[in-house]
């Protein structure tokens, strides 16, 4: 099923057509053909906190080249400056100013909502720096915005006062919907659980920013300045990257070196691009048409 309640009708129009036929072909079909990247983190670029063959190559060779990428992140605890410092700690190099976070996306759309407002925020620095950012004064005093972000540290004395503020009027935003988070003793509760506690306590469901929404591949897009005809979304994960890119009409190539396989891909009702097995493919693709020219 294709979701278009954040797409002109002609966005989705041409979003369905993706789906409906057995190969979901795009009329971009190779790496090269691409002028612009959007790439997913975790189980694209790195896996716990290893990298994933190609992936330095598939970078290096975009910024030698000079061709405009971001790397997205649902993950709104750190700053990109923090990011980047933890995958250069993994082995793979991406400057910071090509990091974009849910946290960056939800800062970009309050700030076009309501510039200069106010927010009571259940995050970490990632969430409150990027609000800092655009202007906004974070407050416990009748906010315009409740905001929840990922967090290793819940208090209970701060759900309580999300719930009652919601409760008051003030309007409810998560950065991302994921329910859990990786580590490596098991699944760890995130964004879209605690979300969910406060909607079970108030009947509002918020507006989530992150992927599976379009609107942080827009966002995204128009930092870079890119056009989503020309831009292509690399992720490891039907239910996310790929529908969110896909929506926002973007070439969508699914990568196996993460959560999805195969065989999984097919039960969706919608299918990317591309498969391939790794950013590696990519890579190959992108060297073999430089050595060509």
């Amino acid at each position: 099923m294709v979701y278009c309640s954040n797409q002109t009708s002609e966005e989705c129009l041409r979003a369905m057509s993706l789906t409906k036929t057995p190969q979901a072909k795009s009329h971009i079909s190779h790496a090269h053909q691409i002028s612009s990247w959007l790439i997913d983190m975790d189980g694209v670029l790195v896996r716990e906190d290893h990298p994933i063959e190609g992936a330095n190559r598939f970078l290096e060779f975009l910024r030698t080249s000079e061709t405009p990428f971001l790397v997205l992140t649902n993950n709104s605890m750190f700053t990109p400056r923090d990011l980047s410092a933890r995958l250069k700690w993994s082995g793979i190099e991406v400057p910071e100013d090509h990091i974009w976070t849910s946290a960056l996306a939800t800062a970009v759309f309050l700030d076009t909502q309501r510039p200069k407002g106010s927010a009571f925020v259940i995050g970490e620095v990632g969430l409150t720096t990027a609000l800092h950012e655009v202007g906004y004064t974070l407050s416990e005093m009748n906010p315009d915005y409740v905001v929840i972000g990922e967090t290793r540290s819940y208090s209970f004395d701060r759900i309580t006062k999300a719930i009652r503020l919601v409760a008051q009027g003030a309007r409810f935003i998560a950065t991302n919907p994921d329910p859990t988070g990786p580590s490596v003793d098991g699944p760890l509760p995130a964004t879209g659980a605690v979300a969910a506690l406060i909607s079970r306590a108030t009947g509002k469901v918020p507006y989530f920013v992150g992927k599976p929404n379009p609107l942080m591949i827009r966002s995204a897009l128009r930092a870079l300045n890119a056009h989503s005809e020309t831009t292509a979304m690399v992720g490891d994960r039907m239910d996310t990257d790929v529908v969110a890119g896909l929506e926002a009409g973007l070439h969508t190539v699914l990568v196996l070196s993460g959560l999805s396989n195969e065989d999984a891909a097919e039960h969706f009702p919608y299918r990317p691009s591309r498969i391939v097995s790794s950013v590696a493919v990519l890579a190959d693709e992108l060297e073999a048409e430089q050595h060509k020219d």
